[in-house]
């Protein structure tokens, strides 16, 4: 996932020299998103890799022998894959946190002037709720990488599967993945347990939507707090600031509908992790 901040004019009533420093950490990050982790992830045991074909490639071919071989324990090439996956998240979700912060540091101090230039003309007022907006919805995206990121981080083996399914053309990953459909659809085995190679991918992906509950559950109670504090600010706000009580009325509402959603997301992730192999079957049917 991507996050980009685009660089822009200074609204007014704004103080310049913040909103420039802001704006390059912005700016800066946003592009250390889409370029960095690549190489930050190179760094520690193993190797890095050109780009995601290559890392798909060496996926596919270790995914093959590892399976193979009926191990649980992950082959050594398969490992150095996933740690440097993981590395890859830890990287993305440092940055994706970083550039949250800084949005959210933006965008108070936009909507904060924003208020504060009631009457004082149409022009300014738009300049500032459009900027307003478009932080508010960078924001967003960046809090979705930082959750979807952390996630990986937690699952690195299972957020790896996309990229076995992607181009299953060669002979070999295809039989694999119909050996692995097979053995989820007749999971239980017949002697009353799964292979240890089939059990460790359940057991990650479980584990994959386990951290997702947790993060939206999280997430989900700060955000019914925020709506909490907003509202109270709302409520003790004078009703002739007009503009001050729709800014906080709706963050009031936008918080509490995040809230929910993010309740939905913790209670659909727990019941997958509850019960993985059918959404691990699902998954490799494509119907996921």
């Amino acid at each position: 996932m991507s996050v980009h901040a685009a660089p822009m004019r200074r609204p007014a009533g704004v103080p310049g020299r913040a909103l420039a420093v802001l704006t390059a950490l912005a700016v800066a990050l946003a592009a250390a998103f889409v370029v960095a982790p690549r190489f930050m992830a190179g760094i520690g045991p193993g190797s890095g890799f050109a780009g995601e074909r290559d890392l798909a490639e060496a996926l596919r071919t270790s995914f093959t022998g590892y399976w193979s071989s009926g191990d649980r324990e992950l082959s050594p090439g398969l490992e150095g894959v996933v740690d440097y996956w993981f590395r890859y998240h830890l990287a993305k979700a440092a940055i994706a946190a970083l550039l949250l912060v800084v949005l959210v540091a933006l965008g108070v101090r936009v909507w904060k002037a924003f208020v504060k230039a009631e009457g004082r003309g149409t022009g300014r007022s738009v300049a500032l709720a459009s900027t307003g907006v478009v932080l508010t919805m960078l924001a967003l995206f960046s809090l979705v990488a930082v959750m979807a990121n952390l996630q990986g981080m937690v699952a690195p083996y299972a957020s790896l599967l996309p990229m076995l399914t992607a181009d299953a053309s060669d002979a070999q990953l295809t039989g694999t993945l119909d050996q692995i459909r097979r053995q989820l659809a007749d999971s239980p085995g017949a002697d009353g347990h799964t292979t240890p190679a089939l059990q460790l991918m359940i057991d990650d992906f479980a584990r994959y939507h386990v951290a997702m509950a947790v993060i939206a559950a999280i997430v989900a109670a700060a955000l019914i707090a925020l709506s909490a504090t907003l509202w109270r600010r709302f409520a003790r706000t004078e009703r002739s600031s007009r503009r001050a009580r729709r800014v906080l009325g709706s963050f009031g509402v936008l918080s509490a509908l995040l809230a929910l959603t993010g309740i939905v997301v913790a209670v659909a992730n727990t019941t997958t992790a509850a019960d993985p192999s059918p959404a691990l079957l699902a998954f490799f049917q494509d119907s996921w």
